[in-house]
């Protein structure tokens, strides 16, 4: 897989450092961190990362909200949702707003590895 530019979103500053230290142990370079939707949506358009990884529910701006946002600007961008387990309802309507899938809290580096080589990897009929 290629190295991806990333950008984090979460309102927990320990989960930005774990999601941190993951993607740049596996060679990805992070270039943001934002803790709310309202400057996911700004970084996203200022450095265009391959990769925003959303906290669903944060102050300002929700993870859903800031990712239509992004999505309508830079469809080409891939969203992953990251979530708690008792958030499946608001789960569900970022993967209607584009997600195009979630990493559940807590989760551990080899998940979060597996969950961005999953979208990135070619598909079968792709190749």
């Amino acid at each position: 897989m290629n190295k991806l530019n990333v950008l984090i979103v979460d309102d927990a500053p320990f989960i930005r450092d774990i999601l941190r230290h993951i993607l740049v142990r596996n060679g990805h370079t992070v270039v943001g961190e934002a803790e709310d939707g309202v400057q996911a949506v700004a970084m996203t358009l200022e450095k265009k990362p391959d990769l925003v990884i959303m906290d669903i529910v944060m102050p300002n701006m929700t993870g859903v909200q800031a990712t239509k946002e992004i999505l309508a600007s830079l469809p080409e961008t891939k969203v992953i949702a990251c979530s708690t387990i008792d958030q499946d309802n608001m789960l569900m309507k970022v993967m209607e707003a584009g997600a195009v899938e979630y990493i559940k809290k807590p989760f551990s580096a080899p998940d979060v590895i597996k969950i961005i080589e999953g979208v990135f990897s070619p598909r079968k009929e792709d190749t």
